[in-house]
C-alpha cells in the first residue's frame, strides 16, 4: 500500500479528517474483503503511527475502517452478482399459480443476468417444507424463495411448531403479484351467481362441496372466509396440489372451487368451468365479464376482497445490495409491457415494490388471517 506523504495543516481535527481519507485510500489500493482484517489493522497502524494519533484513536479507527471494509467488500458482492446460477425454491408442486409465476421471473432473470434459475419444486405441508429448505440456506443470494400467502402469513397459524419465522427466517426481496380467487363451479351445478350459490347452499347444509390444493391452503381460507361472511357451510374436499382439485372439478368429482385465476382461466374460457365471481375489489382485465363477489349485492359481501398474493424471499442475513440488486432487476421485469401482459393473461397482476413494503404486507397479512383460521377450525394435514 502506498500512502500519499503530503499531509494538510496540523490541527487535530484536520489530521482525523486527513487519516480518515488515508484510510479509504488505503482500503481501496488494499482490495480488502472482510477476511483480511490482520493485514487491514497492521495497515491502519502503520498509518496512525505515522500520523501521530492516540491509541485511543487508533483502536477506534480500526472498528471504524474494518466496518468500513467489510461494507465495501459486500458492496463488490453484489456488484459481480449474480456470479454462478440461482436456485428458486417454489414450495408446491408444477403447475398451480405459484409455479406459474416462479417460472416466469426465473426466465427474466436469466435473460438478464446470463445465469441459469434453477426452479425447484420442494412441496409439502401446505410450503413449509420448501420454505424451511430456503430459510436454512446460505445467506448469500443463490437461494430464493417463491413465497406465497400460504408459506408467509397462513403457516404461522396452522402449525404451532413452523421449522422456520416468516419474518425472521428471511428478508423480502420483491412482492412479485396479486392474483385474485375465482369463485367457479361444475357446470352441472345450477348455479349462475353469486347468490344462488349461497342460496343453494343454504337450502342443503353441507350438500356443497368444494375443492383446494390442501387444508390451509389459500384457496381453502379463501371459501372459508367466503362461508363465514355468507353463514354459510360447504364440505372441504382437500387435494395434493391445485391442479389434481382442478381436474376433479373439471370431471365433477367436486362441485365448487375458490382458487387463484391462472389455474382457472383456460377452463373458463373453454366452458369447461362456469365462473361466478373475482375475490378483488376490482374486476380482472383477463376475465372482465366477470364480477367481483363484492358485486354480489349481498350486504354481507360488501367489502370481501381475499386475493392471493405472491413475492420472493431470502434466507436471513443476505447482502443487501444483493436484495436490492435483484429487487431491481424483478421490478424491471414486472414493469415492462410484456411480463404486465402476460400476467394479465393468467389472471395475476403485477406488483412492483421495494422490499419494505412487501415486508409490511407479509406482517399485516399474518394478522389478517389468524382469526379465519381459528374461527374455521382449519388443521393441517
Amino acid at each position: 500500500m502506498q500512502v500519499s506523504q503530503q499531509e494538510p495543516n496540523k490541527g487535530s481535527c484536520r489530521r482525523m479528517l486527513y487519516v480518515l481519507g488515508q484510510l479509504s485510500y488505503a482500503l481501496i489500493q488494499m482490495n480488502l474483503s472482510p477476511t483480511d482484517n490482520t493485514q487491514l489493522n497492521m495497515n491502519i497502524l502503520t498509518v496512525m503511527q505515522k500520523q501521530s494519533v492516540s491509541a485511543f484513536k487508533v483502536k477506534n479507527m480500526i472498528a471504524i475502517a474494518s466496518m468500513a471494509a467489510t461494507a465495501w467488500s459486500l458492496g463488490c458482492s453484489a456488484q459481480n452478482y449474480p456470479t454462478k446460477p440461482i436456485r428458486m425454491v417454489i414450495p408446491f408442486t408444477p403447475g398451480g399459480s405459484t409455479d406459474i409465476l416462479a417460472r416466469t421471473i426465473g426466465l427474466e432473470l436469466t435473460k438478464a443476468w446470463g445465469q441459469a434459475v434453477v426452479l425447484d419444486n420442494v412441496a409439502g405441508a401446505g410450503g413449509s417444507i420448501g420454505a424451511d429448505r430456503v430459510a436454512k440456506a446460505a445467506p448469500d443470494g443463490y437461494t430464493l424463495l417463491m413465497g406465497h400467502i400460504g408459506t408467509l402469513a397462513v403457516t404461522p397459524s396452522l402449525y404451532p411448531n413452523l421449522p422456520y419465522d416468516p419474518i425472521k427466517s428471511f428478508v423480502p426481496v420483491a412482492w412479485v403479484a396479486k392474483v385474485p380467487n375465482v369463485l367457479a363451479v361444475f357446470p352441472g351445478v345450477a348455479v349462475n351467481s353469486v347468490k344462488e350459490l349461497i342460496d343453494l347452499a343454504k337450502t342443503k347444509p353441507n350438500g356443497l362441496n368444494f375443492g383446494s390444493g390442501g387444508n390451509g391452503s389459500a384457496a381453502h381460507l379463501a371459501m372459508e372466509f367466503f362461508d363465514l361472511q355468507a353463514q354459510i357451510n360447504m364440505v372441504h374436499v382437500p387435494y395434493r396440489g391445485t391442479i389434481p382439485a382442478v381436474t376433479d372439478l373439471v370431471a365433477g368429482q367436486v362441485q365448487v372451487i375458490f382458487t387463484g385465476a391462472p389455474a382457472l382461466s383456460s377452463f373458463i374460457k373453454s366452458g369447461q368451468l362456469r365462473a361466478l365471481a373475482v375475490s378483488s375489489k376490482v374486476r380482472l382485465p383477463s376475465l372482465p365479464e366477470i364480477p367481483t363477489v363484492a358485486e354480489s349485492g349481498i350486504k354481507a359481501l360488501a367489502r370481501f376482497e381475499a386475493d392471493q398474493w405472491y413475492g420472493i424471499v431470502a434466507p436471513a442475513g443476505t447482502p443487501v445490495g444483493i436484495v436490492a440488486k435483484l429487487n431491481a432487476q424483478i421490478n424491471e421485469a414486472l414493469n415492462s409491457t410484456e411480463i404486465k401482459k402476460r400476467f394479465e393473461n393468467e389472471g395475476a397482476l403485477a406488483a412492483p415494490n421495494t422490499p419494505e413494503v412487501f415486508g409490511q404486507l407479509i406482517v399485516s397479512e399474518i394478522e389478517r388471517w389468524r382469526p379465519v383460521i381459528q374461527s374455521s377450525k382449519i388443521k393441517p394435514d
